[in-house]
């Protein structure tokens, strides 16, 4: 009995240590204000979004339909705006027409070996909200990018095409208009909402 005591008691004495308190001390910065000394720390601001109102399940069906599809096509519109300016950027240091033609095929190969696949595989509705969301990062038309790197021709030769599977190139992007639920769920990915 004295050892089962003396072991229960071992153990107890052994483990009180998970029990005590952390000693650990975190330093904030501080202001001191009127003689008090308050922490000051910066925080995100957090945006609330109100929650979207559907008079049916089919229009609240289709909303999450277009937050999907807005969540898939949105890192490939900003990837389209970081990935132009680089090109912009170094096209300026080309002043070789030939050169600069050789740079864009260059790049047009490697962008449609890196996302090919995933371009062509898209939905209509992909499609469609992609061209707006590329107005949205770079400012200027899926038409216009076209014309300006590839000229006018090519620019035409494409709005021609697309426009036979309900395509415009030309779409702009309108956050207070048509675009408004587009723009609030960009916006609610960008603050980490959704």
């Amino acid at each position: 009995m004295r050892t089962a005591l003396l072991s229960c008691i071992l153990f107890i004495s052994a483990n009180l240590s998970l029990f005590s308190q952390d000693t650990t001390r975190i330093t904030l910065p501080a202001k001191i204000v009127n003689g008090d000394t308050l922490p000051a720390v910066d925080l995100n601001s957090v945006v609330i979004f109100p929650p979207g109102k559907f008079d049916t399940r089919r229009e609240a069906a289709k909303y999450d339909r277009m937050v999907y599809n807005i969540k898939f096509v949105y890192p490939y519109a900003k990837l389209a705006g970081v990935k132009l300016k680089q090109i912009k950027t170094v096209l300026d240091t080309i002043r070789n027409e030939k050169q600069r033609k050789l740079f864009l095929k260059k790049s047009e190969k490697e962008l449609d070996a890196q996302f090919g696949d995933q371009i062509r595989d898209m939905t209509y509705s992909q499609g469609k909200i992609l061209i707006k969301l590329i107005y949205k990062e770079t400012g200027a038309s899926t038409f216009a990018i076209v014309k300006e790197l590839k000229g006018g021709f090519n620019a035409f030769f494409w709005q021609t095409f697309a426009r036979l599977f309900g395509y415009d190139l030309k779409t702009i992007y309108e956050p207070q208009g048509e675009d408004q639920n587009i723009e609030r769920v960009v916006q609610m990915i960008d603050a980490g909402a959704i």
